[in-house]
């Protein structure tokens, strides 16, 4: 195996586009014959994924090892920030949670420097037997009063002796005053790890941007080795949730319109990805009544607490047009969270999400989930329903759901391993654990299944990421000087 020194992509604020630009070079390495592996020290997202050995990591680490053509490891993302509430978060070290924190304890406690080893440690067993080593920053560099506690960007930065590469977003306006001030901000120590500016999501002729390169350049004694067009014909699955905000909101027409419950902690947003993707659907996140009303299939979604967000539909209204669409007979159907919520009631003797000790669900299915503090994650291979065809998806949840008193059996899914998953009311309403259950054909289709006359499709959901990653990687190589970041990736 070629070695490489290790590189690193930071930003100049959140949503710069690091994780893209990552992502593509975790491809770029793939393609050029080296043996890339992301890595980001700390991570906070709803978004996460389990690996094949059963830990929870970012969704964005997964993607970046899917485009690396490896499997995902909780060495790529040793610290997980899963936030519960407004000013909470539940700490995921080395990929099994270890305990709720507040933000002011997590960051003002004296346990980073624990976890900084920890990180390292991580990577240091990534760095074994990977290179390069692909790191990602989070937020903004600049963020000098963390500086101390940081352990995601320079700071790792300086103990990895990574090529640093600052990323900005000129899209969002004022990318000279965010360049220049995350780079004067930097101590000299810092400052000689930065190699080069990245400038992200630019709109336009390049060309107009040439004197925009001088002056940075000027300003920071960097170079800027690439501008990246914006783009939106390239699909990369997405970690941060704010990116819902821009999807469609409302119903349309000539498809089967799917609105999934925008719930304020939702979580694993990437199982709709191909609901997205296929023409005979219509998907779109919503938390309006009337918009729930129009549609042909409701999905409630997973959340990182299901009592918390179940209160809040109930509030607003959606609790009821939910069970009300059901009744009208409309397609329902319930995954992880939403699955829960779907029950007769759910029960927290232990106060885990919150200060309540049970609530009553939307009623739908013959349930009772309580809320356990083991956490499974899995990944599964399962029939659904009574279809032969092996099917992929993966668990991430807290909380173990069982049959009301006097209810039938009537599992949605057969695992592998002698399990079963899910309840099937009806073929206009179900609930599952899994995670990923519409990435699989045959459970879309039936989706589909009296409404629409569209033929059922067959959309290997795996070779189109990985055109995608392909595409990604065509587009960043062509704006960026590559032989100029390869020769600071050199080992001297």
């Amino acid at each position: 195996m070629s070695f490489l020194r290790s590189i690193m992509f930071v930003g100049t604020c959140s949503d710069a586009g690091k994780s893209i630009v990552n992502t593509a070079f975790c491809r770029i390495f793939k393609q050029d014959g080296y043996h890339p592996a992301p890595f980001k020290a700390q991570n906070m997202s709803l978004n996460s994924y389990s690996t094949p050995d059963g830990l929870e990591i970012g969704r964005a680490q997964a993607v970046q090892a899917e485009a690396c053509g490896i499997a995902p490891e909780s060495d790529m993302n040793p610290v997980l920030l899963k936030p519960t509430n407004e000013q909470c978060s539940q700490v995921v070290l080395n990929g099994k949670p270890v305990g709720n924190m507040s933000a002011k304890e997590y960051f003002m406690s004296n346990n980073k420097a624990e976890l900084f080893n920890q990180a390292y440690a991580a990577y240091e067993r990534l760095q074994a037997r990977y290179s390069p080593i692909v790191l990602e920053g989070a937020g903004s560099i600049s963020e000098i009063n963390l500086r101390e506690r940081d352990i995601t960007n320079m700071r790792m930065a300086l103990r990895t002796n990574a090529a640093t590469y600052l990323v900005a977003d000129i899209d969002r306006g004022g990318v000279f005053a965010s360049v220049y001030g995350s780079i004067a901000l930097l101590s000299e120590e810092e400052r000689k790890l930065i190699k080069g500016i990245i400038i992200n999501k630019f709109r336009g002729d390049i060309s107009l941007f040439n004197e925009g390169r001088k002056i940075i350049h000027d300003l920071t004694g960097i170079p800027v080795v690439g501008v990246i067009p914006y783009f939106k014909d390239i699909y990369i699955e997405e970690e941060d949730s704010v990116s819902l905000e821009t999807k469609n909101t409302k119903a349309g027409s000539g498809k089967i319109n799917v609105a999934i419950v925008l719930l304020k902690r939702l979580s694993n947003f990437t199982d709709f990805s191909t609901l997205e993707r296929d023409e005979r659907f219509h998907a779109y996140y919503t938390n309006n009544v009337e918009e729930i009303g129009k549609a042909d299939i409701i999905i409630l979604p997973g959340t990182k607490n299901t009592i918390s967000d179940l209160r809040n539909i109930r509030e607003n209204g959606i609790a009821e047009a939910v069970i009300r669409a059901h009744k009208e007979g409309k397609k329902v159907i319930g995954i992880c969270g939403g699955y829960q919520m779907m029950g007769a009631r759910i029960e927290d003797p232990d106060q885990i999400e919150g200060d309540m000790t049970a609530i009553p669900g939307l009623g739908i299915l013959p349930l009772v989930t309580t809320m356990e503090p083991e956490k499974v994650t899995c990944q599964d291979q399962f029939t659904f329903r009574d279809h032969p065809e092996t099917c992929k998806g993966y668990e991430i949840h807290m909380g173990r759901t069982t049959l009301l008193d006097g209810a039938s059996e009537s599992p949605l899914n057969r695992l592998h391993d002698g399990r079963t998953d899910g309840y099937f009311l009806n073929d206009k309403c179900w609930g599952t654990y899994l995670h990923g259950i519409l990435d699989n054909d045959i459970v879309l289709n039936e989706l589909a299944e009296g409404l629409t006359q569209a033929t059922p499709t067959i959309f290997n959901y795996i070779d189109f990421k990985n055109q995608q990653y392909d595409k990604l990687a065509d587009h960043v190589r062509t704006h960026v000087d590559l032989p100029y970041i390869y020769s600071t990736l050199k080992i001297k």
